[in-house]
């Protein structure tokens, strides 16, 4: 497979075409946009309006609404003439599920159709009449595929995989290449940061074997909220803008749409400035780009070897000794990471590598967030046994808290239960954010115990993953409860589900008293 990146130790952005939605253009080395979705019914003109005014005022521009179905579909065209007099500049994106001819209502009237492949192609739909529907109008296409909602055919050759999900996506690309259709963006969503990752690195290799360089939309599904959402989504946009891969980015988290903008707009400007940054890498055999592969190493005490990656709270004087400390100190802390670890595998070196990083004068978030962006990525590619974020400006207690997030974030430490949640859109008909702020405060302490909380049943079971359980809206006010894939109770109302969760989790046998 061809290289998905130039240089794993030498930054430089991925060349991509421009694309232009409304007021908005991405790609051809422009800033990284960031946009947002909004949880209001789209029936509902004055409150997504008013949603819409709030996230402008956060400085987004590029904003998403659910269009299930061809009365939302419709309802853009009152919708999209009222936030362009107070937003002139603003892209207006429809996003069509089910119901493929939902997509050529939504084109009528928005800046921007995503359509997600899994669903367009099981439901049919004459993609090749979209897109010239498209061209004539001129409005930009997404090809989102979801990583739980990929088409029968394909699950049945690839399985719910990031080769299958690169399939989906390289099949409709193929289609805008034969007719010469270049706005249209591409995103590899997943809730499986892992997944996620890897699937974006093959659609990257692919596109450039195929000579097509459309924009890249990047995401991490169901993050959730607080602290755990946004470091999950910086471990996996982060993992990519360190190689210079994406043009747009959503962190999705279970909050008010207008508290994801900031939060994206710290990614995106930390990898800025990066250009041309870097060393030259040492060949090598060993590195894994497309799947899970944690470099051999020795043990000392309990750090390296098969161990799970520590902390540097965590570690004793003979652990220190016994390790490698690669400390960053330029502009690409990756790259500098990645050529010093390469080299020591080159080299036959089997020491345990400890990853350092100086941030100064940043508060929580914002050393949650570039910490996630730096770490993570070499905990995903498996080349570090343990890390140390040094900032005198936050408490040790919380520097420990955010690197145990980017372990579990990683999936190479589960300290926790891990929360499977949505944004919310205008599908969703009961409280989601409540429900997860109450189920996270009753089940936090369940180690290792994944739980997805989703608004509804479009995404709600294919995205949650391997979740073990599920509580996922199933109508207005009510809850359908799964064991993993099974389900196990339905139409539940809302203030009885979490009872009902914890008493299927207890009859399973893996309740634990805090």
């Amino acid at each position: 497979m061809k290289r998905y990146c130039n240089s794993l130790t030498r930054y430089a952005r991925r060349n991509s075409c421009a694309v232009r939605m409304g007021g908005v253009t991405i790609g051809a080395g422009t800033p990284v946009a960031v946009q947002t979705m909004t949880n209001t019914d789209t029936n509902d003109t004055a409150a997504c309006v008013e949603q819409i005014r709030r996230v402008t005022g956060a400085g987004g521009r590029i904003i998403r609404l659910t269009t299930q179905g061809v009365k939302e579909g419709r309802n853009l065209g009152e919708i999209v003439p009222a936030v362009k007099e107070f937003c002139p500049d603003v892209a207006i994106v429809a996003d069509v599920h089910f119901v493929p001819a939902v997509a050529s209502v939504a084109a009528e009237y928005a800046d921007k159709v995503r359509i997600n492949p899994g669903n367009y192609n099981d439901k049919g739909g004459d993609f090749t009449a979209l897109l010239e529907q498209c061209r004539e109008r001129g409005v930009a296409l997404r090809v989102g595929v979801n990583h739980g909602s990929l088409s029968k055919r394909i699950m049945d050759e690839w399985g719910d995989t990031p080769q299958g999900m690169t399939a989906s996506a390289m099949e409709f690309l193929r289609v805008c290449k034969e007719h010469d259709f270049d706005q249209v963006v591409v995103s590899m969503k997943s809730s499986n940061v892992r997944v996620m990752v890897y699937a974006y690195r093959m659609l990257a290799a692919a596109m450039a074997a195929e000579q097509m360089n459309y924009p890249i939309h990047l995401g991490v599904t169901e993050a959730g909220n607080a602290d755990e959402g946004r470091i999950k989504s910086a471990v996996g946009i982060g993992t990519l803008l360190a190689d210079g891969i994406g043009d747009t980015l959503r962190v999705s988290l279970t909050e008010a749409p207008e508290n994801e903008i900031p939060v994206g707009r710290i990614l995106a400007d930390y990898f800025e400035g990066r250009e041309s940054e870097g060393c030259d890498e040492p060949d090598v055999e060993g590195f894994s780009a497309y799947e899970y592969s944690r470099r051999e190493s020795d043990t000392v005490g309990r750090l390296g070897g098969q161990n799970v990656p520590m902390l540097w709270s965590e570690m004793t004087d003979e652990e220190r000794d016994g390790a490698v400390i690669i400390e960053a100190t330029g502009k690409n802390p990756v790259g500098e990471w990645r050529r010093q670890v390469l080299e020591m595998m080159a080299q036959g070196d089997r020491r345990p590598v400890v990853l350092r990083r100086h941030y100064s004068d940043v508060g929580v978030e914002e050393l949650s967030l570039k910490a996630a962006a730096d770490f993570g990525v070499m905990f995903i590619d498996g080349l570090a046994d343990g890390l140390d974020i040094v900032c005198e400006s936050v408490a040790q207690e919380n520097i420990d808290s955010i690197a145990l997030n980017i372990l579990q974030a990683s999936r190479v430490r589960i300290s926790k239960t891990e929360y499977i949640a949505c944004p919310g859109c205008g599908r969703t008909m009961y409280d989601l954010q409540g429900a997860l702020e109450i189920i996270k405060s009753r089940t936090t302490h369940l180690k290792g115990l994944k739980i997805g909380v989703m608004g509804c049943i479009v995404n709600g079971l294919g995205e949650m993953a391997d979740a073990d359980y599920g509580y996922i809206g199933a109508g207005r006010g009510n809850i359908s409860l799964y064991r993993g894939k099974e389900l196990v109770k339905k139409n539940i109302p809302q203030e009885q589900a979490v009872d009902e969760l914890i008493e299927l989790i207890k009859a399973d046998g893996l309740w634990k008293d805090e």
